[in-house]
């Protein structure tokens, strides 16, 4: 593991890939991990500078995968590396990602200055991977000056991303009244820059204009400064330059507002509260495992000796005493 982390802060791309896989293995069967990936992680973060994480969000079939790669070219200009995490839905049968984003990232994976990662999110609650801090903090240790995260686009669970992200970007098409649905989800509220995508289809001016009457209301996260709404056309470019502005203009926005400490610290609490989550329910899980304390407590329920929130509290105690000799 040791020599895996040295060549890959040294950017080699596969000894990346291969610490990636790594850690993903690692917290599928431990959220906390083992003792290596420990000590390798404690070696990243000393490398960790906190560069720029955008988060992508919005409607499966919004162009979020094609307006990533646009994105990704614009920073490639702009002279900086960059790592993007697709967060696919994991198959069914291999329980690996679908890898359907590589697939349509497929022009730009040639360049060396661009890592592309999928990861599946094997029914993480959330719609992300649990380790997909862990791939961020690797990327950023490794050389790469900026992070795209892009998610699976299901709804409400993609609110999880600003956990992750600085920079939100949500991204909708004209004409299917997306707007008005992710309103309803709680999506809007995480946006901090909203993009109308396939801006030459009918209908744009509609849409565009919903979502400006939205933020005139107060809707959004920045309540001094007005959030954007960009058109872009993906598949030609069109916009993109405009957007790639937006991003780099919004993180000049919170380093002189809250601070790059204040950025690194509330990515660094969701990631901690996110680990200590999973590890706290893996161990209630294992409460209600064949012949588990939480079996015997369902039979005292039915048998009426004993009511469901007496049961939970009792399951909560137990499972506390349990997890304080785990390791």
């Amino acid at each position: 593991m040791k020599d895996i982390v040295k060549s890959a802060l040294k950017g080699d791309n596969l000894s990346i890939a291969r610490l990636i896989s790594r850690a993903e293995r690692e917290v599928m069967a431990d959220p906390v991990g083992s003792a290596d990936l420990l000590s390798a992680m404690r070696t990243i973060h000393k490398k960790v500078r906190g560069v720029p994480v955008v988060g992508v969000t919005g409607v499966g079939g919004s162009g979020k995968s094609t307006l990533v790669a646009r994105l990704a070219r614009e920073y490639r200009k702009d002279g900086k590396r960059v790592g993007i995490i697709a967060i696919d839905p994991t198959s069914p049968f291999s329980g690996g990602a679908l890898l359907g984003d590589r697939v349509r990232m497929s022009d730009i994976m040639t360049d060396k200055g661009i890592f592309i990662r999928s990861m599946g999110t094997r029914g993480a609650f959330g719609g992300l991977a649990s380790a997909v801090y862990d791939v961020a903090w690797i990327l950023d240790a490794c050389g790469f000056d900026a992070i795209i995260v892009e998610t699976v686009g299901v709804g409400q669970d993609e609110i999880d991303v600003v956990k992750i992200a600085e920079t939100t970007l949500v991204v909708l098409v004209p004409g299917l009244g997306d707007s008005i649905q992710m309103i309803k989800a709680g999506i809007m509220e995480i946006g901090d820059v909203l993009v109308v995508n396939k801006a030459d289809m009918p209908g744009v001016e509609q849409t565009v204009g919903e979502l400006e009457a939205m933020l005139d209301l107060g809707g959004g996260r920045m309540k001094d400064r007005k959030i954007p709404v960009i058109r872009t056309v993906a598949k030609t470019g069109e916009g993109v330059i405009e957007l790639y502005a937006a991003l780099c203009a919004h993180r000049e926005y919170l380093e002189k507002t809250v601070g790059r400490d204040t950025i690194c610290r509330r990515r660094y609490e969701g990631a901690l509260l996110e680990i200590v989550k999973d590890k706290v329910m893996e161990r209630m899980l294992d409460e209600f495992g064949a012949g588990g304390h939480a079996q015997k407590l369902v039979d005292k329920i039915v048998r009426s000796e004993i009511d469901l929130r007496t049961a939970a509290d009792e399951i909560i105690q137990h499972g506390g005493k349990n997890g304080s000799h785990s390791k």
